[in-house]
């Protein structure tokens, strides 16, 4: 991965929302299911994929800001941290885990991590519950 300046990018309103957020995040998906309210934040996405007010707000505007993200060493470390125990859980679906439209969410900020992280991680996540296919609109739009 290239040197990314974090310094144009307002990334301290992702830890802002995460300070009371993570933790519980984390939890939710080490024992398998989300319940509460925090997908935009933790497993950020494209912005324009979505149309509320919290998808708009947390979206990455494009790859340099999803490698500042990446780099960061709080928010890369946590979107590495809860993605890794994504990926181990046993017996589950992502739909299982987040529900249908929340799964499809992680899917685009797999998408959109997998082409700006430098190990495989997301594309591991990409492989094992999305059968190798990627969010073709977060595609489209890293084009």
């Amino acid at each position: 991965m290239r040197e990314v300046s974090m310094t144009n990018y307002n990334l301290q309103r992702f830890l802002d929302a995460q300070r009371g957020d993570y933790e519980q995040a984390l939890a939710e998906v080490r024992n398998g299911r989300k319940y509460s309210h925090w997908i935009w934040y933790i497993f950020p996405q494209l912005k324009g994929l979505g149309m509320s007010y919290n998808s708009q707000y947390y979206g990455l505007s494009g790859k340099e800001e999803a490698e500042a993200y990446l780099a960061h060493p709080i928010l890369g470390e946590r979107l590495r941290e809860i993605t890794s125990v994504f990926l181990h859980l046993k017996n589950k679906t992502a739909q299982e885990v987040f529900g249908s439209l929340d799964a499809m969410k992680v899917l685009s900020c797999m998408t959109l991590f997998n082409e700006v992280a430098s190990d495989d991680l997301f594309q591991q996540v990409i492989d094992h519950y999305f059968q190798g296919k990627v969010d073709e609109t977060t595609k489209r739009k890293l084009e």
